[in-house]
């Protein structure tokens, strides 16, 4: 009796260790890319692009706040100006040259500037440069399969707490210790995944994404990054990750029943981190994306 209740203890204080270490290991690497309840505006840009991006949208709502304010302006002059009371009499005048060219000048001239910016980011996004690393991501109902191209790495990543892992959708308290196990807490839910895409930090990554039954998209909101994976064909989004940390995206496609059960884990660490988990995985263990920390990675890929 005795020795059962030291084994047991034993044990006990086993799993409680091993879920500390996972849990201090996930503090070791900072969750950047996450929405967060109650807040407003774009998660902290991690690439280029982002940046680009945010910073055109903010110039967007600039012009169209100026546009919104002078339309309304005008409405508002017309309709105290111009209503029957104060102007009883109208005008018999149907035509305007000076200002039917302003309204159709002013509208291309602010087009042809929107342009100047909106273009040479689309042409960045667009343009696939050669990446350091290259993984092809593929979409099912529910779930992404990932295969980093020419490494003999490929892994299926589904949402902790997912039907497929023996969830129900809800957060149950074995929900709970599925995400405390991985290293997650209760405010991953829906966002973190049993596995996840490691990269290097400030290497060009291109994913290539496909669909393997119906339309599916990848995005990443802190990459600047979406593109829609269709069956059938192979299109391309690429990023470089300028801060370690982790990401979190989804699906963004209308792909069925659990749409919204298809999240994206994306773990940035050191290249000396990848080169040691790559190794490791490269022997079939891909759960080494829970151990996050450069260090845990290289202890774990030694051993």
């Amino acid at each position: 009796m005795r020795l059962s209740t030291v084994m047991t203890r034993v044990a006990m204080t086993g799993i409680a260790s091993l879920t500390a270490a996972s849990a201090m290991a996930q503090e070791a690497l900072p969750i950047i890319g996450q929405p967060i309840d109650g807040k407003l505006g774009f998660q902290p840009a991690a690439t280029k692009i982002a940046r680009d991006l945010q910073w055109l949208d903010g110039m967007l709502l600039y012009i169209i706040t100026a546009i919104v304010i002078f339309v309304t302006a005008l409405l508002l002059i017309v309709i105290v100006r111009y209503n029957q009371r104060a102007n009883p009499k109208p005008a018999s005048f149907t035509h305007n040259s000076p200002l039917e060219v302003a309204w159709t000048v002013v509208p291309i001239v602010v087009l042809v500037f929107i342009g100047a910016f909106s273009l040479p980011v689309l042409f960045e996004e667009q343009e696939i440069p050669v990446g350091d690393v290259t993984i092809k991501a593929t979409g099912y109902q529910w779930y992404w399969g990932y295969e980093y191209v020419g490494e003999d790495v490929a892994f299926e990543s589904y949402m902790i707490g997912a039907p497929a892992t023996g969830g129900d959708n809800t957060l149950t308290p074995a929900v709970e210790e599925q995400l405390a196990a991985a290293g997650y807490t209760r405010d991953q839910w829906l966002l973190a995944t049993d596995t996840a895409v490691i990269v290097p930090v400030d290497k060009t990554i291109v994913i290539q994404v496909t669909g393997a039954d119906v339309i599916h998209s990848w995005k990443i909101p802190a990459f600047g990054v979406m593109q829609d994976g269709v069956p059938g064909r192979l299109a391309a989004l690429w990023f470089k990750a300028e801060k370690e940390g982790i990401y979190f995206g989804q699906c963004s496609e209308l792909c069925g029943q659990l749409h919204a059960y298809m999240p994206i884990t994306v773990k940035v660490v050191s290249q000396e981190a990848y080169d040691a988990w790559l190794a490791k995985a490269k022997t079939g263990d891909y759960q080494l994306s829970h151990l996050v920390t450069d260090e845990t990675i290289k202890v774990a890929a030694n051993d």
